[in-house]
């Protein structure tokens, strides 16, 4: 039995500060990375990463994308590392995400971007990092320090660096102001309650989490913490591809995640959730909208590219909680370590 509040736990309950504290300490670089993205005006984007900085790379493509139009392609590190090519990069921007800055892959492929005429920017929360060393533009994510394997307000503070970078570039004032007001968001996401969602898990081996353009990212994170802190197979699905092959996988009381965010895809989730609802699978939805689903608390923030990054806030409570539900201690992992140096 675990007495005390877990790393995991302690973790999540700093994301508010951790994230007023990026905004504020790293606010300046930020500015000046996005101006230099203004000025570059790169024809595309790469990003670097790996784990869940991966899906910090990929909600940002979805941001970037929706808001500054420019395409955002994910880099294999090994291309550089294990396969030694170069990459005609010339006149774009590269994004290298790492916690940790340490891993070898991504920082040969952002060295080798960098080299190939990309404009380099880390998010990294190691400021004197090796990463951090070979970007133009090492940005701090101050974080502090995260003893959890799982990382949990490191993803957040390198997604909230993201938006802050791109709203920078395009002089979003938006954007900048919502995430201004993320901290006492993320106060009320850590206080929704999803452990009405364990009587449907009890004796499944499996979910689905779902989710669509930035939720989808978002969706993927989720997964990956199942199976980090619970033991727990979790597939992360496009609502729109989950109506595909992965149907065939759906029974009575399967459990399926829905993270619905307030943007332009929120009816069509409410339509999937529903479509799966019908098929007897045991669905949950973060939405307010009508659906024969099951809602679950969220908190709203009011810009579509900060709500699902409240959800995860959200989902993170819930699945510390859940672990622990199962026996399971979230701070010890099995076969896992904090930081992966991968060639």
């Amino acid at each position: 039995m675990i007495s005390g509040p877990t790393h995991m736990m302690r973790e999540i309950r700093e994301i508010p500060e951790a994230t007023a504290r990026l905004l504020s300490a790293s606010g300046k670089m930020l500015g000046e990375a996005g101006a230099a993205v203004r000025e570059r005006d790169p024809r595309f984007l790469v990003t670097v990463a790996r784990g869940s900085s991966d899906h910090v790379a990929a909600f940002l493509k979805y941001a970037v994308e929706l808001t500054a139009g420019i395409p955002v392609a994910s880099v294999g590190p090994s291309i550089a590392s294990i396969y030694g090519a170069r990459l005609r990069l010339a006149g774009s921007a590269c994004l290298a995400i790492s916690q940790s800055g340490k891993s070898p892959d991504i920082v040969a492929m952002a060295e080798e971007a960098r080299k190939g005429g990309a404009l380099a920017i880390a998010l990294t929360n190691t400021a004197d990092s090796p990463l951090a060393r070979a970007c133009d533009f090492p940005i701090d994510i101050m974080a502090g320090a995260e003893k959890s394997v799982a990382a949990t307000k490191t993803f957040v503070n390198s997604a909230v660096a993201g938006l802050a970078l791109m709203a920078h570039a395009t002089q979003d004032e938006a954007l900048l102001a919502a995430l201004g007001e993320l901290p006492g968001h993320f106060e009320k996401a850590i206080a929704c309650d999803w452990m009405g969602l364990a009587p449907a898990l009890a004796g499944q081996n499996s979910l689905f989490i779902l989710g669509r353009g930035p939720s989808f990212a978002i969706a993927n994170e989720a997964a990956l913490k199942f199976k980090e802190t619970c033991g727990m197979h979790a597939e992360a699905y496009s609502a729109a591809e989950v109506m595909h092959g992965p149907l065939a996988l759906v029974g009575p009381g399967f459990p399926i995640i829905a993270l619905a965010a307030r943007d332009s895809s929120e009816a069509s989730m409410i339509e999937a959730a529903d479509a799966l609802h019908a098929k007897q699978a045991a669905v949950f939805v973060t939405s307010k909208g009508k659906t024969k689903a099951a809602p679950l608390p969220f908190a709203a923030t009011g810009h579509p590219l900060t709500d699902p990054l409240a959800l995860i806030v959200s989902f993170y409570g819930f699945v510390e909680a859940f672990a622990r539900h199962r026996g399971l201690n979230p701070d010890e992992p099995r076969n896992l370590n904090k930081v992966t140096e991968t060639l």
